[in-house]
């Protein structure tokens, strides 16, 4: 069973999961980062480029932290690009003693979801936005702003919107815009919308255009992942 909810961090969700048989989850590109507490570690899921299918056991609990575009850097004090398409150990990336105090947190934890959102927090609130540019921009491109356009409203030029995109989302901000569109699009059918609609409404030329974004970014068809 999965479920999920809102945090006290703006654009971040605290998930959870069981399983009752051994499955595989495909977990779409969104432009997240997401700290993960499973099989008593603490493990950095970073910004995906392609969907990745996560290996489920019955009966173990996941517990997860997402992290909306651009605040994952601030959180795990690392470039998002360093983590894309990987899973790191948080003890890599963090002194070994902050994480197994944190670990000993977790395992005692009623809520362990909790305890993730507190250490972000803190986190957040000790290594503060130093302005409001990458916030804007994952905002305007989730609503299908052009590019261009987003980089003329926050006064970057292409190459340093690119490169503040690469270190805030773990890619530039076609890709982004890119990911960000299907999940728009996908989210439009999942609520009813005939895919044809769905697609237009999102920004692509037609149903045809929409699904082969779908099979590129998500490996799977449109159908499947609506049923899914």
């Amino acid at each position: 069973m999965y479920t999920e909810r809102p945090t006290a961090i703006h654009d971040a969700v605290a998930w959870s999961s069981t399983v009752s048989t051994a499955q595989q989850h495909r977990v779409l590109p969104d432009g997240c980062l997401d700290l993960l507490w499973i099989h008593g570690r603490v493990v950095v899921a970073g910004p995906d480029t392609v969907a990745y299918l996560a290996s489920w056991e019955p009966g173990t609990p996941f517990v997860g932290l997402r992290l909306g575009a651009g605040l994952g850097p601030r959180v795990v004090g690392t470039p998002a690009h360093l983590l894309r398409d990987q899973r790191v150990p948080l003890d890599q990336l963090w002194p070994d003693a902050d994480v197994r105090r944190l670990a000993e947190r977790l395992a005692g934890a009623p809520d362990p979801a909790g305890v993730l959102e507190d250490v972000a927090t803190a986190r957040l609130i000790a290594n503060p936005a130093p302005d409001g540019v990458v916030a804007h921009v994952a905002r305007r491109l989730g609503q299908g702003v052009r590019v261009d356009t987003v980089a003329g409203e926050v006064g970057l030029s292409a190459r340093q919107l690119h490169r503040r995109s690469v270190d805030a989302f773990g890619y530039g901000p076609k890709t982004l815009a890119r990911i960000l569109r299907m999940n728009r699009a996908l989210e439009l059918s999942r609520a009813g919308t005939p895919s044809a609609l769905a697609a237009v409404s999102s920004g692509y030329a037609d149903q045809a255009h929409f699904s082969r974004e779908v099979r590129s970014l998500a490996g799977a068809t449109i159908s499947s992942l609506v049923a899914a």
